[in-house]
């Protein structure tokens, strides 16, 4: 069985979109990656902090699915990472209302003895030290780092995200962020100017437009599937990202095919997160589903071409 290691937020989300608005409620990015994640055949261990306020049910839910939760650290006395977003008529653009570091500000990762030899990293979206400072603690060198990261880290830590850049084999951004990283418009010369960087393959998500994935010559484009309703998008790319590092740690395989196919897995399950607030319907997902919405990506993307 493989070994994902994931190291991410977990936190609480306030949301407010055209189809409502929830209180506090379980959110964060390594709380998505885990859930996706579930759903393969993997030991996953989450490292990441809480605070005080940080209900224990909340981590039942993370051991109830088997992940290792010894490397979430609770804080005495210290509050929970908050944000609070309000979410435009076309859920594709966001107003952040509010961000609370809270326990996060301070937070050293430790990575759990049992997964210094993890097969997989997934490096979700934090500051690049603490990406850093968690590839330092593995034993071995992992079989595949992926790693999320965000215009703020490129604005405000550029040195140290060309680091570890140098270090991983995936990154997973979205198109606006590929263009800023790279200083290229076209997103083919971004990804080549991405590889140029460290990481061998690049995967730009495009949300409701599908995503694309980079290696060198080799271009390969999953389609959103197209959904009646969309009801939250919170969480949706760290799902993906989740489907995506899930199917390769239990596969054991990082050849070019099989990343195409972490990617139809990724997008399959994100497609499912939008469709409730937060992690609601994470929660209440089934294989039975997954299945039948992978055979309809299968009849979305396979056909054969008729040469005149």
């Amino acid at each position: 069985m493989g070994k994902l290691l994931v190291v991410g937020t977990v936190a609480f989300d306030a949301i407010e979109t055209p189809f409502g608005k929830t209180d506090k409620i379980l959110g964060g990015a390594a709380t998505f990656i885990g859930l996706a994640a579930a759903q393969f055949d993997v030991q996953t261990a989450i490292v990441s902090v809480v605070g005080e306020d940080f209900p224990q049910e909340y981590l039942d839910i993370f051991t109830d699915l088997n992940m290792d939760v010894s490397a979430i650290e609770r804080v005495k006395g210290g509050k929970t990472f908050f944000w609070k977003g309000k979410y435009h008529n076309d859920l594709n653009s966001r107003d952040t209302l509010s961000t609370e570091l809270n326990v996060l500000a301070d937070f050293n990762p430790v990575v759990p003895e049992a997964y210094k030899n993890a097969n997989v990293v997934m490096l979700g979206n934090l500051h690049p030290n603490i990406q850093l400072s968690v590839l330092d603690q593995m034993t071995s060198r992992p079989q595949l780092v992926v790693l999320d990261t965000m215009n703020y880290w490129m604005d405000n830590s550029w040195d140290e995200l060309i680091q570890v850049m140098k270090r991983i084999d995936v990154i997973t951004i979205n198109d606006e962020e590929a263009r800023q990283l790279s200083g290229e418009y076209s997103l083919v010369r971004a990804a080549n100017r991405i590889q140029a960087m460290g990481p061998k393959y690049v995967v730009i998500k495009k949300g409701e437009h599908g995503a694309l994935l980079f290696h060198h010559d080799n271009v390969f484009f999953a389609p959103a599937l197209p959904l009646e309703e969309v009801f939250d998008p919170t969480g949706a790319g760290d799902t993906f990202a989740g489907g995506f590092v899930g199917y390769l740690a239990e596969t054991r395989n990082t050849s070019f095919n099989s990343l195409r196919n972490a990617v139809i897995h990724g997008s399959n399950l994100a497609s499912f997160c939008v469709e409730k607030f937060g992690t609601e319907r994470m929660l209440r997902l089934t294989k039975k589903e997954v299945e039948q919405r992978l055979k309809q990506f299968k009849e979305l993307t396979q056909f054969d071409i008729e040469l005149l």
